[in-house]
């Protein structure tokens, strides 16, 4: 039901109610403006896109509290959007109402993020926000989302530039007796840290010489190290193991037999990222003489190696476990050799017969 009442005063007074029964109401001084809105009203009833004023009344922090908590975010991943919004976003539109947040809102948040944060980073973080603003549309508590045509800072892919042997060896050589095996099997293989740390003695198959990776270790803070499947669908998959590899962790099972971590601590826990970076990879780095590298270096080492001995970008997105080839060749196709004379060849063998002739053709 809709329609217009002049009140005493001589002001118009729209109403009209909701799907759900709610009566709303506006005063003009004008019929005709009264009239216009309440067009505007009923078209959007019809065409499914009212929204309720008082539905964005809610605080962003409780309704995107309440979006996470709907999420089907690995644990990694709802711990990690739990941070990025408690240390970058609360402070400054946590107690914002939903429906009071502007674009120049979102727009001053990634201008002063972008002061101290990677411009990668940055872009995480509005993809989250930009995330819980389109629930919000869909759920009929705001117009339009405030993070449409936000400028975010361009970032800049740097180049891989995988390690040398040299660098490898003096790495192995660096690191604890206990964990040498462990480098050798990064290098060797391209498995990802948590897959690599996550390694159980039945997922090796010494015979025919290949290990399946179908599993990595995960590490939440207070609580224990737990295995859960790995990044993606597309990392299950069976890697087959150099020889190298091999005498490497048959050394390190005599040494330290298992029963079921491949790697652990001396106490026998699994190995936690965060202390085993303090307290053995990044001294080993030190003692090494190198800089910036850590476990992604060696998977980058072992795909520079794949691609240097011929192997198709097929081939390396299967051992490394990429979802697709374009992300094999977004990250190393400056790795495989260049067609640079090939083109030339190519280009010569045709448009060459044409200069030729018309040489030939000016000395006649």
């Amino acid at each position: 039901m809709a329609s217009i009442a002049r009140r005493p005063d001589g002001t118009y007074r729209p109403r009209f109610r909701d799907a759900s029964g709610k009566e709303h109401a506006r005063h003009f001084k004008r019929k005709v403006d009264a009239q216009r809105w309440l067009d505007e009203m009923t078209a959007a009833m019809v065409t499914g896109q009212y929204v309720d004023p008082a539905a964005g009344r809610v605080t962003f922090r409780e309704y995107a509290e309440r979006w996470r908590a709907t999420q089907v975010h690995r644990p990694t991943t709802a711990a990690h959007v739990e941070t990025m919004l408690r240390r970058h976003v609360y402070p400054r539109l946590g107690d914002k109402r939903l429906g009071s947040v502007l674009p120049s809102d979102i727009q001053s948040l990634v201008k002063q993020l972008s002061l101290d944060l990677a411009p990668a980073t940055v872009g995480v973080l509005h993809r989250i926000l930009a995330g819980i603003f389109k629930a919000a549309v869909r759920d009929r508590r705001i117009v339009a989302s405030p993070c449409e045509g936000t400028k975010l800072p361009k970032v800049h892919r740097q180049r891989i530039e995988p390690m040398r042997l040299e660098a490898v060896e003096a790495l192995t050589e660096s690191m604890p007796e206990r964990y040498r095996a462990l480098v050798t099997l990064a290098a060797g293989t391209g498995l990802r840290q948590g897959e690599a740390l996550g390694l159980t003695v039945d997922r090796i198959d010494f015979l025919r010489r290949q290990l399946t990776v179908d599993r990595q270790l995960v590490t939440m803070p207070d609580r224990v190290p737990y295995l859960a499947p790995p990044k993606t669908q597309a990392s299950v998959r069976v890697v087959p193991l150099p020889q190298v590899v091999i005498d490497a962790l048959a050394v390190h099972l005599a040494t330290w037999p298992a029963d079921e971590f491949v790697f652990t601590t001396e106490l026998g826990d699994p190995i936690r990222r965060t202390a085993f970076s303090a307290a053995v990879w990044r001294p080993a780095v030190r003692r090494a003489g190198l800089s910036s590298v850590t476990m992604h270096s060696l998977r980058h080492f072992y795909a520079s190696l794949l691609i240097r001995h011929g192997e198709s970008v097929k081939t390396v997105q299967a051992r490394l476990g990429h979802a697709s080839a374009a992300e094999t060749l977004d990250t190393y196709s400056h790795l495989w050799p260049d067609s640079d004379d090939r083109t030339r060849a190519a280009v010569d063998s045709v448009l060459g017969r044409v200069a030729d002739s018309a040489r030939t053709d000016a000395t006649l």
